[in-house]
């Protein structure tokens, strides 16, 4: 599903390069769930942006679904159809209501929106439905972002702190929905994550350290 070999990523600040990234390997198979954990500011999230094609690597080779996207354009067509990100902010389109995001999102990606409803019942949304973003709860806004992502129908699920803005109440009621989803739709997944309770739910656990992904015990 991923492989990639040796990707390195740095970042210009002031006159110094910072290094975020330092030959970084990973391999993802199909249907596995992966947790990537590490400290504030290791490159966790520059690694999810590599991933999905809105950064590109300064070296390195990334292979996503056997072969490497030859420019933006098919990049982005792999974010509407086979790529979904969940962003920590949700990344909900505040001038629509819930299920018209629902229905946007699927479009974009050329899929009928006729199983919102069911999607919706699934992560226990389907009341708020018709509310607008800034009307949902913290835990409903991350729930109606998760069921835009499924929307598309993806392979592959990225997902940059699921639960890093919910209280742990509310993350513990969206974790078991968001892995179970995830697992029942047989998407493979990798999700970056401080929570050790999320990552324990998943297949593995790296660690992103010194610039590369470390097996966790």
């Amino acid at each position: 599903m991923i492989e990639a070999r040796n990707l390195c990523k740095s970042y210009r600040n002031g006159r110094e390069t910072v290094a975020v990234l330092h030959n970084l390997s990973l391999e993802l198979e199909p249907g596995e769930t992966v947790a990537v954990t590490g400290p504030s500011g290791c490159g966790k999230s520059t690694l999810l942006n590599l991933l999905n094609g809105l950064s590109r690597p300064d070296a390195g080779v990334l292979e996503v679904f056997g072969s490497t996207p030859a420019d933006d354009d098919a990049w982005a067509a792999l974010r509407r159809s086979r790529i979904a990100t969940l962003f920590q902010d949700g990344n909900l389109i505040p001038t629509l209501t819930v299920a018209r995001n629902l229905a946007f999102r699927a479009g974009l990606a050329g899929r009928s929106a006729d199983g919102a409803a069911a999607l919706l019942e699934a992560l226990d949304i389907a009341a708020v439905a018709e509310r607008y973003p800034d009307q949902l709860s913290g835990g409903q806004r991350q729930r109606a972002a998760l069921a835009c992502a499924f929307a598309i129908e993806p392979r592959l699920m990225l997902a940059d702190e699921p639960t890093g803005s919910l209280d742990e109440a509310t993350a513990s009621r969206v974790m078991p929905l968001f892995v179970e989803a995830v697992r029942q739709r047989g998407l493979t997944a990798l999700i970056v994550t401080h929570n050790p309770e999320l990552a324990g739910r998943c297949d593995r656990v790296l660690r992103l350290h010194e610039g590369g992904l470390v097996p966790c015990p």
